[in-house]
């Protein structure tokens, strides 16, 4: 079997360290021992782009906000998805991660960073999500689940307050997408207390609609 070669490594603001992995084709993103995401595992990660874009439907220059660039399959579903005249912000907290996608996660990536609907936010998306100009749809995939696994900064992005604000900065009839790679009660549970309708679907974590079930609720704001 081929070995596994650390790449890169950087330490996230905050603290904490993220290993890029390559074996052969295949390339992986580490959290210490913690595999964030891979390159062979795509599926789910397209579907959050997918499912919400047909949610979004043929509003014209639809607005979207995708939280965490990782290895870009979710934004480049998205580009796929959404119209010519949509606009996609990126928020990846993690400089070295917007490197890594235009050096060797390139063949990955492809030109999907340099499409002119695509805007970098370099930076925390809560720091995206209170722009001003609100979204019709927001996708978070910043970590494996909203209880801040690898990152614990992340549960006030997923606490009551940060659903409030996700809820704040969309537009009526918009809706908040999360991502995770295991079904979580307790987030259920504040998602309803939101006050935005709530809808789940499970979803796997290969293209080929193999792999372990993944999960992606979705949140939609009152109004059209």
């Amino acid at each position: 079997m081929i070995p596994w070669q650390k790449l890169d490594e950087t330490t996230m603001p905050g603290g904490g360290k993220l290993t890029l992995m390559q074996r052969g084709s295949e390339f992986s993103i580490m959290s210490g021992t913690i595999g964030l995401m891979n390159s062979r595992m795509s599926g789910s990660e397209e579907q959050l782009a997918m499912l919400s874009a047909a949610r979004v439907g043929s509003r014209p220059k639809a607005r979207i906000l995708i939280g965490g660039l990782g290895m870009g399959f979710t934004l480049r579903a998205a580009l796929a998805a959404f119209g010519p005249d949509a606009e996609i912000v990126i928020a990846e907290l993690v400089p070295a991660v917007i490197a890594w996608a235009r050096g060797p996660l390139a063949p990955i990536h492809g030109t999907s960073l340099d499409d002119p609907r695509v805007t970098i936010h370099e930076g925390d998306v809560r720091t995206a999500i209170s722009d001003r100009k609100p979204f019709d749809a927001i996708l978070l995939d910043v970590d494996n689940g909203p209880d801040g696994l690898f990152r614990p900064e992340n549960d006030r992005l997923y606490s009551a307050t940060g659903l409030a604000n996700a809820k704040a900065a969309l537009t009526p009839g918009g809706h908040l997408a999360v991502w995770s790679a295991y079904p979580d009660a307790p987030f259920t549970k504040r998602l309803r207390q939101s006050g935005m309708a709530i809808e789940e679907a499970h979803v796997r974590e290969r293209s080929n609609g193999k792999g372990a079930r993944h999960l992606i609720w979705f949140a939609t704001k009152a109004g059209k």
